[in-house]
């Protein structure tokens, strides 16, 4: 059916047959309704949460933008019941859809069961891997996205701020990292960042590192932020997702700074006092990584059955630098952190990953941070 779609698309413009491959036309030229690629982003939980969600639904609005003669977009919210995500990948599977976008952790089983069974879908996955030896997924191109790097910024910047004359900081070299889950590799990947981050700046700086155990628990994410604000740190880094909010507000509260993580957190709080108080954000450039994906897609280039881990050097991750930014940190921070993020870029620093990291290895980090 997909194949056919896109067939009528390049017939209807003159166009031979034989550049029909992967995922749509080249061609500069709109098509009708009908002809166009349909394109459904699925994404877990709900939009408004300041992070992972809403840098994919930017994406699609990007994506819309800059091919809306070409495709045809619609965004599915799966809602927070787990058992919900499998029966909407599926429904969306039988649909009309044509290229079907998701991501996540826990969509990634529902991804490798589903996509062996619906070979005329393209599916697009972010956030998360899948299992190529296992399942026939020659239908399937995912990506990853190196958060150690911007880890290791938001590490560095923490650690250039606690260290210097600014208006929140104190005198004691102490840092915070609250993190949502213990057992997310995606998290951890966060914290062993920030720690090589804080410690390539001063060896001194100590980093308190506590999870939530959850990504949407506020209460709690903010009981932790205060707690470690009260033990000496001035900069807390939130990589919670939606849970991060409750740490953002702790910051407001404590009048301390904190680093958000996935989005710019600083222009989610726009008039809101909270903003302030938000020197930066680990980003997670879904939206320019979903956009570029699309790309490639549209013009044939893109390799499916294959899986890219990007990170500051494709511009996928990095640190958001905003009128807070500016304004809050002084030159001489935001010059260093400049530096640090070229020399990640030409791969003059490397940074390790807790991407297939011993357990008992990662724990003697975090208690070494200390």
């Amino acid at each position: 059916m997909f194949k056919k779609k896109i067939l009528a698309t390049f017939l209807a413009m003159g166009l031979s047959a034989t550049f029909l491959v992967g995922c749509g036309s080249d061609s500069k030229e709109s098509v009708s309704a009908d002809d166009k690629v349909k394109v459904s982003l699925l994404v877990t939980g709900a939009l408004g949460d300041k992070a992972i969600n809403d840098s994919a639904n930017e994406g699609i609005k990007k994506i819309e933008e800059q091919f809306g003669d070409k495709v045809e977009v619609k965004v599915i919210e799966m809602g927070f019941d787990q058992t919900k995500f499998e029966p909407s990948l599926i429904d969306a599977s039988e649909s009309d859809a044509d290229i079907i976008i998701t991501g996540g952790w826990d969509m990634k089983e529902h991804v490798e069961e589903t996509a062996e069974l619906y070979k005329d879908k393209k599916y697009i996955v972010y956030d998360t891997d899948v299992n190529y030896d296992e399942y026939d997924l020659d239908n399937v191109y995912s990506m990853t996205y190196k958060q150690n790097e911007a880890g290791f910024l938001a590490g560095a910047l923490a650690a250039l701020v606690t260290t210097s004359d600014m208006e929140l900081a104190n005198e004691e070299k102490v840092i915070g990292f609250v993190g949502a889950r213990d057992t997310s590799a995606v998290i951890n990947d966060s914290v062993v960042g920030y720690i090589e981050g804080a410690k390539f700046i001063d060896k001194d700086v100590k980093v308190e590192v506590a999870y939530i155990g959850s990504f949407t628990d506020t209460s709690k994410a903010k009981e932790i932020t205060l707690a470690q604000y009260s033990n000496g740190a001035d900069v807390v880094f939130t990589a919670a997702g939606p849970a991060s909010a409750g740490s953002i507000e702790a910051a407001k509260d404590a009048k301390k700074y904190v680093i958000g993580v996935d989005s710019d957190q600083a222009l989610a709080y726009e008039g809101k006092e909270e903003q302030k108080y938000i020197i930066s954000s680990a980003l997670k450039n879904i939206d320019n990584s979903l956009l570029d994906t699309m790309d490639k897609c549209l013009n044939e280039s893109l390799e499916f059955n294959t899986h890219s881990v990007l990170g500051i050097k494709e511009d996928a991750v990095g640190l958001a630098e905003n009128d807070i930014y500016t304004s809050t940190v002084s030159e001489a921070i935001r010059t260093k952190v400049s530096e640090i993020s070229k020399q990640l870029k030409d791969g003059k620093i490397t940074v390790n990953t807790a991407i297939g990291m011993d357990e008992a290895d990662l724990k003697e980090i975090i208690k070494n941070a200390k």
